[in-house]
């Protein structure tokens, strides 16, 4: 279940080395040996502490993390809907991924210049906001200009409420707001779903800072206006050092750690990203759990049982007859599988079961 966020940013705001962070964190392809890793794409791994616990019960012969990619989308520019610095071939990167991680410069450095000779983290946000709102309005606009007038004519309902639904997204967006403010029905989300819409996908701030600012972070004037934005917007903001990142990414597990209590931090600002882009997504984890293997799976919320046991391989869903299901917390607290089923906390679940956060599963399925 490859779901990926997109690394968007002005040119020289640091996104080149956040991305460098990344690709030095990446996972060893050995364990996805049908996964061609491109140039610009990196595979981390999402920390979950769970996935250890449940290592050093089981001691299986490997253990496999949940990932999450993230794409490397080179530097936008202002007038990159009308194509500027190849802006159409970055805009239609940005229509592949499901979530945008927007990198935003709130450093000085007068070494480093910044294309529009000022520092103003704001101004760089609505540069990139409105090249993604004028690209989608440009798409709905030749859409309705193909299917509105035949809609009209023959009273297609099919086309009449497409039609419907695109003039209600671009009226938002002609007041130049996202088409994620748009309050739209399952229906009608679904009716626009394959246009992937730039603007309707979450968006995550990265408010990239040097290494003297980010240990206070919260009274850094760039922060603070990146900060009063987000929350304007209903989404989130992470302060990060990409130089800082960069270094820990070089490190070993444990001098990582040394280097993180060094500066004051609980973990890395690549690992809170990772988990918010997570969450963002509305993501959850799920464990398979043998001697053989111990490994996580990333699913939607609300999926199903079968619809979980899909993601391992299309025949586990085809075939699905039941699953074996225990929770986290019950193999942390009676430490075994067999004592979880002595003390009945072992389920049997069917196919209307909904698979909840860090439910261990065995799925029993015939082909």
């Amino acid at each position: 279940m490859a779901l990926t966020a997109g690394i968007v940013g002005l040119p020289n705001v640091g996104k080149s080395t956040l991305f460098n962070a990344i690709t030095k964190s990446q996972v060893e392809a050995a364990n996805y040996p049908f996964a061609t890793i491109s140039p610009n794409v990196g595979i981390v791994e999402v920390p979950d502490y769970r996935l250890n616990k449940i290592t050093e019960l089981i001691t299986p012969q490997k253990t496999i993390p949940t990932t999450f990619e993230f794409t490397d989308i080179a530097g936008l520019v202002k007038g990159a809907s009308q194509g500027e610095g190849l802006g159409n071939q970055f805009l239609a990167n940005i229509r592949e991924v499901d979530a945008i991680t927007q990198v935003v410069r709130c450093f000085d450095d007068s070494d480093i210049t910044h294309v529009s000779d000022q520092i103003d983290p704001i101004d760089d946000i609505e540069t990139i906001n409105l090249e993604l709102i004028l690209a989608d309005l440009e798409l709905i606009e030749k859409r309705l200009n193909r299917i509105e007038k035949k809609a009209t004519q023959t009273k297609d309902k099919d086309g009449l409420y497409e039609v419907k639904v695109l003039k209600k997204i671009q009226s938002v967006l002609l007041d130049n707001k996202k088409a994620i403010t748009c309050e739209l029905t399952k229906e009608e989300l679904e009716v626009i779903n394959h246009f992937r819409l730039l603007t309707i996908k979450p968006m995550i701030y990265v408010a990239n800072m040097n290494e003297e600012d980010i240990i206070h972070y919260e009274d850094h004037k760039y922060y603070q206006a990146v900060l009063s934005l987000a929350q304007a917007e209903d989404t989130i903001v992470i302060p990060i050092c990409a130089k800082i990142e960069a270094e820990i990414a070089t490190l070993a597990e444990e001098d990582q750690e040394i280097f993180l209590n060094e500066l004051g931090f609980e973990q890395s600002g690549l690992n809170r990203l990772i988990k918010v882009a997570y969450d963002i997504l509305n993501l959850k984890t799920y464990f398979t759990a043998g001697v053989q293997e111990v490994r996580a799976w990333t699913f939607h919320n609300g999926m199903l049982a079968p619809q979980c046991a899909g993601i391992i391989h299309s025949d586990f869903e085809k075939g699905f007859i039941k699953a074996e299901v225990m929770s986290y917390e019950d193999l942390i607290t009676y430490q075994s599988e067999a004592k979880v089923k002595e003390n009945g906390h072992l389920r049997i679940e069917g196919k209307e079961y909904v698979v909840k956060d860090g439910d261990i599963m065995h799925f029993r399925f015939n082909v």
